[in-house]
């Protein structure tokens, strides 16, 4: 039997089948071995095959149960370096067809470089990224030119960046049009309102939220699994946990560059084929950052991932 993953709670799994039933489901025990090293095998947006199990000595309530056997081929997925093994990575999100990384400029702060990261790796495993930029609603004064300012940047290296505030309902149309027959995945710092968007798009869902830390200026983590949403128009709606670093996982540092808009573009015109972009005589991209068409922050963003094979680094809050 075939099915969708929609849930994971860590040990195990729901899936839907074709006909919309739901089953309870583990995972075969040798299949951990195979694919890529991570510390999920099976990740929600998973087309997968199980197996129904269905014990005579089980209430019919707990009926549904069933064994993953194999996993369908993987269009894309979001993936990033573990946080517990430095050596294994977590797959967000599968077979995605959007993601929006929710970004706030304060209360709490996205630092440019986890933006640069997560983007870098969306690129990397050909996941489509809109920047949405919630809680537009209290980017006042300096924050708002700060805002301003952070939007023209991503939006004239070529991403689309959307204003919103699922407080006010400030953008939510333009969001919720876009979600309208498309799996889409919702990532993003803890505190930045995810579960909060998804209410104020859907209200019958009723996700759980937190307040921000007044102390540290930061989110608690909400969501602790990831789980997908049916929604109206056809759509999914993947809320997944509020993450703190964003660490690379299985990048070659002669690949970086590519994923990297500007830098790629500007790349063309070095003088060595294998410039790394750091040191090189008649280094198109360092030219560029002299002359503000690559900006610093970008620039610096890709020396932090040229350093990420360094043991723990990823695990500071970028």
């Amino acid at each position: 039997m075939k099915g969708l993953v929609i849930r994971n709670t860590g040990y195990s799994y729901t899936v839907k089948n074709d006909e919309g039933e739901v089953y309870d489901c583990k995972v075969k025990g040798n299949f951990r071995i195979k694919g890529i090293r991570t510390t999920n095998p099976v990740a929600i947006g998973d087309r997968v095959e199980f197996t129904p199990q269905q014990p005579a000595d089980v209430d019919i309530e707990q009926a549904h149960q069933g064994l993953i056997t194999a996993l369908e081929d993987r269009k894309n997925y979001i993936i990033r370096k573990s946080t517990n093994l430095s050596k294994q990575s977590h797959i967000i999100a599968a077979n995605v067809d959007l993601c929006f990384l929710i970004v706030t400029v304060t209360h709490p702060e996205t630092s440019l470089t986890f933006i640069d990261r997560f983007l870098a790796s969306a690129e990397a495993y050909r996941v489509p990224t809109v920047l949405v930029f919630n809680k537009v609603d209290i980017a006042v004064d300096d924050w708002k030119e700060y805002l301003d300012g952070v939007i023209h940047l991503y939006t004239t290296i070529g991403y689309e960046c959307l204003r919103i505030s699922a407080k006010t309902g400030e953008g939510l149309d333009e969001v919720k049009k876009r979600i309208a027959g498309k799996v889409v995945c919702l990532s993003g710092n803890s505190g930045v309102g995810k579960s909060t968007l998804i209410n104020a798009l859907f209200p019958n869902l009723n996700l759980r939220t937190n307040e921000i830390s007044d102390a540290y200026n930061t989110g608690k983590h909400t969501t602790t699994f990831s789980e997908m949403y049916e929604v109206e128009d056809g759509g999914y709606i993947i809320d997944t946990p509020g993450i703190k670093g964003f660490g690379t996982f299985d990048m070659k540092k002669e690949e970086i560059g590519h994923y990297f808009r500007e830098i790629f573009h500007f790349s063309s015109d070095c003088r060595f084929n294998n410039c790394t972009h750091t040191h090189e005589p008649h280094c198109a991209v360092l030219e560029a950052v002299e002359r503000h068409d690559i900006s610093e922050s970008r620039y610096n963003s890709y020396l932090s991932m040229l350093d990420d094979e360094k043991e723990d680094k990823y695990r500071s809050s970028y």
